[in-house]
């Protein structure tokens, strides 16, 4: 069961993850229609209503995992559509993770004016702020994993020759129960911990995990 405390925090995270979540796909979306293909668009996904783009289960995940990890419903894309189907891919991919760095950067950078300044900061806002820059910086680093559905996959894919793909498609068949594995074990909190603490308390100016 999870208690008072916990459950105070998932209140104050609730808009921070919708938020976190749609600003990821938007811009997986958002990418793909300016690099030329309609696919997203023609969905209804190039848009920040919450609605388009969550995964229940993913969102669940993230209140599980203590606002460290989760996801949204993957954007489709056809690489038919692009110039460049292997560097569009990961300028695509990348937009995702990319986003919601961008986002933890501006949530800290409000943390740091607030406490700099004669603003009188609330222990209620001082964890809005902070709940925000962890579940930004989460999904960033999250979803960099590369096992299959997760954004690191397509770019791990792009990167290696294409003499690879077969054996890449091979694996990617049981990427997702690597995956659960993974998530539920808790390994995926071990390799992601480092960069998770050194990021939020890089972009919150101090020591905050």
């Amino acid at each position: 069961m999870f208690d008072s405390e916990f459950l105070q925090l998932a209140i104050l995270a609730g808009p921070a993850i919708l938020f976190a979540l749609t600003v990821h796909e938007f811009f997986h979306a958002w990418t793909a229609f300016k690099l030329g293909d309609p696919t997203a668009r023609d969905l209804g996904r190039v848009t920040l209503n919450p609605i388009k783009h969550l995964d229940p289960f993913g969102t669940i995940m993230m209140f599980v995992s203590h606002f460290t990890f989760g996801w949204a419903k993957p954007v489709p894309f056809n690489p038919m559509n692009l110039k460049n189907p292997r560097r569009d891919d990961i300028l695509i991919t990348a937009a995702g993770p990319l986003s919601n760095i961008g986002l933890a950067i501006i949530f800290g950078t409000i943390y740091r004016i607030a406490i700099s300044g004669d603003f009188d900061i609330g222990n209620g806002l001082f964890q809005f702020l902070y709940l925000s820059v962890r579940i930004n910086v989460g999904l960033a680093f999250f979803n960099m994993i590369p096992l299959f559905p997760l954004d690191g996959s397509h770019i791990l894919r792009n990167l290696l020759p294409e003499k690879y793909d077969h054996q890449l498609e091979q694996f990617e068949k049981i990427a997702p129960f690597i995956l659960l594995i993974v998530i539920f074990t808790g390994f995926a909190w071990v390799i992601l911990s480092p960069f998770v603490t050194f990021f939020i308390n890089l972009f919150m100016g101090h020591q905050v995990i």
